[in-house]
């Protein structure tokens, strides 16, 4: 035991958040950061519980990363059904509206929407007619070039181009509806060449 710092791990240990090299004192070890959904760019009355993975209540959440590498993949599982949204946006967006983008000018968001259709801002792209229920999985794949949708691992075969600006995944709620996302640990095997998000060195 490190009598200064409560320490029970050995000198070399590498659970212990301080570890000690030889001669050299505590070196606390660096926080290595996660994507998740941000507590700072939510809507007022948004809930986001389990390490910032699940989103509830009402408004819209973006990440914490925005999408910089040629190819991103990201999931959503539907817990419970309501309103719901998931897709990009940028940080314009009003994360205390919803649907996101409902009645905002410059809305720079692309959202699949709980009713089957795909959305920029408040205009109707094209509407998919697909059913989601409970326990279904939504996939989102991003290159720049097209964002395309999945659900249970099948391409949706709806491309959307000319979206443009630093995107950030985007979620949002209403009607009781409860979505847990996933940057990590996924439920399908990503299209392709895509991976999950990875955050820049700048913010390492």
């Amino acid at each position: 035991m490190d009598k200064m710092s409560g320490c029970f791990c050995c000198l070399r240990c590498r659970c212990c958040p301080w570890r000690v090299g030889f001669g050299t004192g505590h070196i606390p070890l660096k926080e290595i950061p996660v994507v998740c959904l941000d507590t700072n760019h939510m809507g007022n009355d948004v809930v986001i519980v389990k390490t910032g993975r699940r989103i509830c209540g009402t408004g819209g959440a973006l990440a914490n990363a925005p999408l910089v590498q040629d190819k991103a993949y990201f999931e959503m599982k539907v817990q419970s059904t309501g309103i719901w949204g998931i897709g990009l946006a940028t940080r314009k967006i009003d994360l205390n509206k919803v649907p996101l983008g409902f009645n905002q000018a410059d809305a720079e968001c692309w959202m699949l929407r709980s009713d089957g259709a795909l959305y920029h801002g408040s205009e109707c792209i094209r509407k998919l007619g697909i059913e989601v229920q409970e326990g279904d999985i939504l996939g989102v794949t991003y290159d720049h070039i097209e964002l395309n949708f999945y659900k249970n691992g099948e391409s949706l075969q709806s491309p959307v181009t000319g979206i443009k600006g630093t995107l950030y995944p985007a979620l949002y709620v209403d009607d009781s509806a409860i979505l847990d996302i996933q940057f990590s640990e996924f439920y399908h095997v990503p299209p392709n060449n895509f991976d999950k998000i990875m955050i820049e060195k700048s913010l390492l």
